[in-house]
């Protein structure tokens, strides 16, 4: 298993980021099939081989992914995608 971790700052306020990153959670789901669900401040997203959750705070999100066995092998990739995601979203 490969474990991905990705923090980015932000001086959205926790609300402005957590509407980021819920509109970055629909694009998630909408190409690779993961299933978003909110609990407090923390969205958690999974799909078979994947676990993920992002994390919102007043000043920083943090994406923390598991990968399973067959998706360890594309972890370089996942990472650099996640990066340039959280990265748009909250440009």
């Amino acid at each position: 298993m490969a474990r991905i971790t990705v923090e980015r700052a932000h001086g959205l306020g926790k609300e402005a980021a957590r509407a980021k990153a819920d509109q970055l959670a629909q694009k998630l789901s909408d190409s690779y099939g993961l299933e978003p669900q909110w609990s407090g401040d923390t969205l958690k997203l999974k799909r078979s081989g994947v676990k993920g959750e992002v994390h919102v705070g007043e000043d920083s999100i943090r994406v923390d992914v598991e990968l399973g066995l067959l998706m360890s092998a594309m972890s370089g990739t996942i990472k650099t995608e996640i990066e340039k995601a959280l990265d748009k979203a909250l440009a």
